[in-house]
């Protein structure tokens, strides 16, 4: 978790975001995080006003990390670009497999909040959804596939949609067959793009 330059602040959202993401935020109250923190509820509200405010704060902890965990994933991969994306749909079944694992904490805080769409959580969530899914556009556009905004789009829905089908059967397969799926949809845009003629030979064709 990144820290700040206030420990009291990282040490209520450490207990936090453990909670969050085991219990899920509605069934964790305000006066089990300050006891896991091992503070008043005074301190706790000195620090952040409402729990609200704190469950937006456990979002936005994860933001960064998670996504420099995909770059991290993908950038480490050998092979073509196909491979790098289905390098991090591999490392997500692995994470899946793991017995603390309880699938994507900004998936699940959505659904909990899904009749509050104006929560300054939910707004967190999207702006992280939209963050990897231009992140990944710009590493397709950079490698030269073609339509590389629709591409990423097509990744991310497989993506978030294995991790709905994960929670609901607790099996990894179904992200390792998504992950299939997404390098073969990066494989199958390559082709299209190194077949498609150059500005040249279009040149040459129309004379």
């Amino acid at each position: 978790m990144p820290r700040t330059s206030d420990p009291t602040r990282d040490r209520i959202l450490d207990a936090a975001s453990c909670l969050f993401y085991a219990q899920g935020i509605r069934a964790v109250s305000v006066d089990a995080v300050a006891e896991a923190a091992e503070l008043t509820k005074r301190t706790l509200y000195y620090h952040f006003k409402s729990k609200d405010d704190l469950v937006a704060a456990y979002l936005q902890s994860r933001d960064q990390p998670n996504l420099a965990l995909f770059a991290k994933w993908f950038n480490a991969a050998d092979g073509a670009i196909a491979d790098k994306v289905g390098a991090i749909f591999t490392h997500l079944a692995k994470a899946a497999r793991h017995k603390k694992w309880k699938g994507c904490g900004f998936l699940r805080t959505a659904a909990e909040l899904a009749n509050m769409p104006g929560h300054p959580a939910i707004k967190i969530g999207s702006a992280h959804k939209k963050k990897f899914e231009a992140w990944l556009a710009d590493v397709l556009a950079t490698a030269g596939v073609e339509e590389p905004q629709a591409l990423a789009r097509q990744i991310v829905l497989l993506m978030d949609g294995a991790f709905s089908v994960m929670l609901v059967h607790r099996d990894a397969s179904y992200v390792e067959a998504a992950g299939k799926a997404a390098a073969a949809l990066v494989h199958l845009s390559e082709i299209r793009t190194a077949e498609r003629p150059s500005l040249s030979n279009k040149s040459q064709l129309s004379r």
